[in-house]
């Protein structure tokens, strides 16, 4: 089940939709994208995403006048792949 969830400027919080997927792929983001348009959604100003392959650029081709950032989470995920494996044992410890 994959949620779509719009912070409102007054701080306040909108579930946009719930979707059932198999797996997540830039094809499946793009209907829900379509979807969330033909229900009236216009713009989308910042999209949070764990930068799937090709998912960006379908935001651009759906909804253009988004911004796409990859979210926090992934980017401190990818970035401590490089870390060599004892170096992240020992930083735990301390």
């Amino acid at each position: 089940m994959y949620i779509a969830v719009d912070l409102l400027r007054d701080g306040k919080k909108d579930v946009l939709g719930l979707w059932l997927g198999k797996n997540e792929s830039a094809a499946f983001w793009m209907n829900v994208l379509i979807d969330m348009k033909t229900r009236g959604v216009e713009d989308l100003l910042i999209t949070a995403t764990g930068n799937l392959i090709g998912f960006t650029q379908t935001i651009r081709n759906i909804l253009p006048e988004s911004t796409t950032q990859i979210c926090l989470v992934h980017q401190i995920r990818n970035a401590a792949k490089y870390i060599v494996c004892k170096d992240k044992r020992s930083s735990l410890l301390t």
